[in-house]
């Protein structure tokens, strides 16, 4: 008898010291709101180290100062796993104008987007065809295209309360548009930002040639939103106007870089785990601090708030710095061949890779049963105002490790304004508000200690 009473106990004080649930996520979030790491953690990230390019010197200060923060939280496990990542740089700043009939010009703000080549030493210029959509580019063909600027010009959808459906809703424009124009003879492409804000503010993203050979690939750069609405209006006015644009970007061979991971070791189940993470690669334009520093530091506090409450969870839980994100998902992929060569079982993996904005709940991809568990611990949740639960997207990279019977869940923050900095040269320490990444990251660490006790 004695020995089961001494197990009973040994079970509850390494589970959170037989505190419930209720108990245990007010210690979560006060701990978090009172004494968290994560702020401090996203200014030395975003402020000292800035913008995060694959395969830039940047990128590589970030590996160090994750796994250096890593280390000094005294996780059983810290290491760095090689990935190759392409390595694009941008050049000298790029410059655009429109020219009217008259001769008149006038200055425009652009970026070259990733991937993209540059343009010849002198620049392009060139008539502008405006289009919404690939359909109506393959109307024109290459008797309307040939030799011309195609400017797309769709914008976010903006009665679309989910600004990532909108977002997703345009983004191929962005992402296939230079190899769609080239397959008519575009001389170059423009494409509108995507961004509801109307503002001279360029945003950046990944596009892609596909097979396209080197010989045939025009370069493509985004507008800001202000500058396409002017294109637009003044093309209305006079369709024989010019643009010119001069960008300097290239593309070089892939480099060496690393996912950074650490590990707390699970009491119970140590070869199955639970992992949350974010990706340190960023854009250069801004110092990428809500896409992804904030998922990055909120993924490091949840393993932090485990240590410092002395949770001893059952599964192995990881926290995962991915490489490669933005342009190619390169660390994500790495690290689901990893685990699917040693047979890892991989539980439960939560991705934060929507902006530090105020936390609303979770999406998930799982079965019907979890996910119905998952709602039973909706009312743990209320007293913070998290309250979306809903079955759907969860993150690039956590889904390479999707499997049937396994689940995968992202944060989601009230996303209204997130579309207002991505990958644009606003994404910066500024624009985070402290309780707000704070928080969070305290609705992380409350999820990953629901599934860890409780499992699927």
């Amino acid at each position: 008898m004695k020995k089961i009473i001494f197990l009973i106990m040994l079970g509850l004080s390494c589970h959170g010291f037989g505190q419930t649930d209720e108990e245990m996520l007010k210690q979560i979030y006060k701990s978090a709101l009172l004494e968290g790491k994560s702020y401090d953690w996203l200014k030395t990230l975003s402020v000292d180290i800035g913008g995060r390019l694959s395969g830039s010197l940047n990128a590589e200060r970030a590996v160090n100062w994750g796994k250096a923060e890593l280390d000094e939280l005294g996780l059983d496990k810290v290491w760095l796993q090689p990935v190759m990542v392409p390595k694009w740089v941008r050049g000298a700043k790029e410059f655009a104008y429109i020219k009217a009939s008259s001769g008149e010009t006038t200055n425009v703000n652009i970026c070259a987007l990733g991937g993209s080549v540059a343009t010849n030493p002198l620049g392009v210029t060139a008539n502008v065809v405006e289009v919404k959509n690939f359909e109506a580019l393959k109307a024109l063909g290459e008797a309307g295209l040939k030799g011309k600027i195609v400017f797309y010009n769709r914008p976010m959808q903006a009665d679309l309360i989910n600004t990532f459906e909108a977002y997703g809703g345009c983004v191929d424009q962005r992402y296939m548009g230079a190899v769609e124009a080239a397959k008519y003879g575009a001389a170059g492409v423009i494409v509108r930002s995507m961004t509801l804000n109307i503002d001279n503010l360029p945003h950046a993203g990944s596009m892609t040639y596909g097979e396209l050979p080197v010989s045939k690939r025009i370069p493509s750069a985004a507008i800001s939103t202000k500058d396409a609405n002017l294109l637009s209006s003044m093309l209305n006015l006079d369709s024989s106007l010019q643009f010119y644009f001069k960008q300097n970007c290239k593309q070089l061979d892939d480099v060496k870089s690393y996912n950074v991971i650490g590990e707390i070791t699970g009491s119970q189940y140590p070869n199955d785990y639970i992992i949350v993470g974010g990706h340190l690669d960023s854009w250069d334009l801004g110092d990428g601090s809500h896409d992804d520093g904030a998922g990055i530091v909120q993924s490091m506090e949840v393993l932090r708030l485990f240590k410092l409450l002395k949770i001893k969870p059952k599964h192995s839980i990881r926290v995962v710095m991915f490489m490669n994100e933005e342009n190619g998902l390169r660390g994500a992929k790495a690290y689901a061949k990893a685990a699917t060569e040693k047979g890892e079982t991989h539980v439960m993996s939560l991705e934060s890779d929507s902006g530090g904005f105020t936390p609303r709940g979770f999406s998930f991809d799982c079965t019907d049963a979890t996910f119905n568990k998952v709602l039973s611990w909706k009312p743990l949740f209320k007293p913070y105002l998290i309250h979306y639960f809903e079955k759907g997207g969860t993150g690039a990279d956590v889904g390479p490790l999707k499997t049937s019977t396994n689940a995968t869940a992202g944060l989601r923050p009230d996303s209204q304004r997130y579309f207002d900095h991505h990958h644009a040269a606003n994404d910066t320490f500024d624009a985070v508000n402290k309780r707000e990444l704070e928080l969070g990251a305290a609705s992380m660490a409350a999820l990953v200690y629901l599934f860890d006790t409780h499992g699927l």
